[in-house]
């Protein structure tokens, strides 16, 4: 089990963004704390703004800002958003209600989700 990079580098952008709830931050700044592409964050952020996890502005005084509700943000919701919510395990004899195997695994997912969804972002700068 593997998270994309893409969903490392977007909890690490909440972080930055969360450390500095207050204000507007550039692309720039987030690509330049996090040593990437500006061009590759963009890709990034769009797909977070997408999902209402943060807001983006325009302009001589644009960048990225949280929302107001910010500090409800899961890790669990930022996977997700970058992820997907697709099972990470499918059961491979297509024997859907009796595979022992599945439920073991599947009940191990769900463990991990619940402690991802209670594990806010801001959990994390308290």
């Amino acid at each position: 089990m593997k998270y994309t990079k893409a969903t490392n580098y977007a909890l690490h952008t909440m972080l930055i963004m969360a450390k500095n709830a207050d204000k507007r931050i550039s692309v720039q700044h987030l690509a330049e704390k996090q040593d990437l592409s500006p061009t590759y964050l963009s890709k990034i952020l769009t797909k977070l703004v997408k999902g209402g996890f943060i807001s983006s502005f325009s302009g001589a005084h644009g960048g990225y800002a949280l929302p107001q509700n910010w500090e409800n943000i899961s890790f669990l919701d930022i996977i997700h958003c970058m992820e997907g919510k697709s099972s990470l395990f499918e059961c491979c004899l297509n024997e859907e209600e009796e595979c022992s195997i599945k439920k073991v695994m599947l009940l191990a997912e769900e463990k991990m989700e619940a402690d991802l969804k209670g594990t806010r972002i801001s959990d994390l700068i308290r």
